[in-house]
């Protein structure tokens, strides 16, 4: 789980600074950055796993763009800057696995990881250009200091308890300078006997943080696995309209593939006390029913039919009038609320997860229930971390002004470009403002200001549908939306979406 960012001359990020919660949406209008913050978090995923050059080409190869690995660093004209930097605080599971399936127990859950990136450019080398690690660091972050740190809604004596354990005071990976090299070392947690592996930064094809696959630095371990989980959904409905072997691993992809065989193996998976296997088997299927019918007013069954002559699951829907829909006749929109709602019951899907436009193929009448699901996903910080609270995050972004209205105002982030100093020179880059009078504004350290009223009016200028105190208390219940906030109340205009 993230819980700040800090980004230095990455693409048109000059000098960023976000702090997240569990559930965080940004908004801004297209090409102003927002993308970039995913892509920034996407290239740390990928450093974590594959060498330089190779996540680097990753990120490129994903837009359809050219292979120059330039581009990712900040541009102003025809120039480049030279370097791009990382600073992330993080916290993360307690335990993991390492490559050859033994138990790694980290030292502290706490921690902040540190990695500055330089260009060069090298004729020996296979390509004229390439990436070199100027600084990587992994240091803790004493717990003492998380009460100033993490400002958002929480409960100290449940979820900030059951989140950070632990304690160490020495770094896990240091950078050093010898003479005319830098040194990077990777230290041993404590209790373990033997060195730190001392490494030449020049020659190093890929981060120290990557290669830490041994349970003798369990904390590195544990922060990669964390990094490496991080995952850019984005449900594609071909994807999510296929039928599994009974074969196949279940998980969620990214693009949504194997949603048959995951929640297969959830409802045979599920267990509830007292309760039979084939009530067990109901249970499951009948809690995404529930949440589909929020978007779908006639859904009675969801079931994964079992085809053993042709070795197939294939989801389908039955409706009240007793009518099955098998996935390839169901619309974009109810197959992608059907994914998340999945992963929302899946204990074994952690980390960050990022979503642009989760609108797509929303009427705007449910956009509630999608952003209600989304957020469900993300960890209930009132409650301790387990198995039915796994630590998960939601960070999406979208231009919507039906979803700029509905999220919970401590949770927007507004995207903006504006005129930074950075090294001394005057940029232009994106910032990310939060509202006035939330967490984030009370935060001493935090040097973004608040968003200016006259940059919401535009999501602000767009009608609403009437509701109910019922309804308005049930979407009241999480926290404050800003179409509740009093402050933007006279730029709303009422209107019954169902009499249109």
């Amino acid at each position: 789980m993230i819980t700040r960012l800090k980004i230095k001359g990455f693409k048109n990020l000059v000098d960023v600074d976000v702090r997240f919660g569990p559930f965080t949406c940004i908004a801004g209008p297209n090409a102003v950055g927002k993308s970039n913050l995913f892509d920034a978090i996407r290239f740390l995923s990928y450093l974590a796993d594959k060498t330089l050059l190779d996540a680097a080409l990753s990120i490129r190869a994903d837009e359809n763009k050219t292979g120059d690995i330039r581009t990712l660093f900040y541009r102003s004209g025809n120039t480049y800057a030279k370097k791009m930097s990382f600073e992330i605080e993080l916290i993360i599971p307690s335990e993991g696995i390492d490559d050859l399936g033994r138990k790694a127990k980290a030292t502290t859950t706490f921690v902040m990881y540190k990695l500055e990136i330089g260009y060069k450019e090298d004729s020996t080398l296979p390509s004229p250009s390439s990436l070199e690690i100027l600084k990587e660091e992994l240091e803790p972050i004493p717990l003492g200091e998380a009460p100033k740190i993490i400002q958002f809604r929480h409960k100290p004596t449940s979820w900030r308890k059951s989140v950070l354990k632990g304690s160490r005071r020495r770094p896990f990976i240091s950078t050093t300078n010898e003479g005319n090299e830098r040194r990077i070392r990777l230290h041993q947690d404590a209790g373990v006997k033997g060195s730190a592996k001392k490494l030449r930064a020049r020659d190093m094809p890929r981060t120290v943080l990557s290669t830490a696959k041994e349970i003798e630095s369990p904390t590195a371990l544990i922060v990669r696995r964390e990094m490496q989980s991080w995952m850019l959904l984005q449900l594609e409905p071909r994807s999510l309209r296929e039928s599994d072997r009974f074969t196949i691993k279940p998980g969620l992809l990214a693009d949504g593939s194997h949603l048959p065989a995951t929640l297969y193996f959830l409802a045979r998976n599920y267990n509830i006390k007292n309760q039979t296997s084939e009530e067990n088997l109901a249970g499951i299927y009948d809690q995404v029913a529930d949440r589909l019918s929020a978007l779908i007013d006639d859904v009675y069954e969801i079931q994964i039919d079992e085809d053993k002559t042709r070795d197939l699951l294939t989801l389908r829907i039955t409706d009240k009038n007793g009518t099955i829909y098998p996935a390839r006749s169901l619309s974009d929109g109810t197959l992608r609320f059907l994914a998340l709602t999945v992963i929302s019951l899946d204990p074994k899907t952690n980390g960050v997860i990022c979503m642009e436009e989760p609108e797509n193929g929303i009427h705007p009448q449910r956009i509630p229930a999608i952003l209600e699901i989304l957020q469900d996903i993300a960890c209930d910080t009132e409650l301790e971390i387990g198995p039915d609270n796994p630590l998960r995050q939601v960070i999406v972004n979208t231009h919507s002004p039906a979803v700029v209205t509905q999220v919970p105002d401590d949770s927007l982030l507004v995207a903006e470009l504006k005129e930074v100093i950075s090294d001394g020179n005057l940029s232009k880059g994106v910032q990310f403002s939060f509202l006035p009078d939330t967490w984030r504004s009370k935060m001493a350290d935090h040097d973004v200001k608040p968003v200016r009223r006259g940059k919401l009016l535009s999501y602000l200028n767009f009608v609403r549908r009437n509701e109910s105190k019922q309804e308005k208390d049930k979407l009241l219940r999480k926290s404050q939306r800003i179409v509740d906030r009093d402050d933007f109340q006279p730029y709303l205009t009422d209107f019954d979406i169902n009499n249109e």
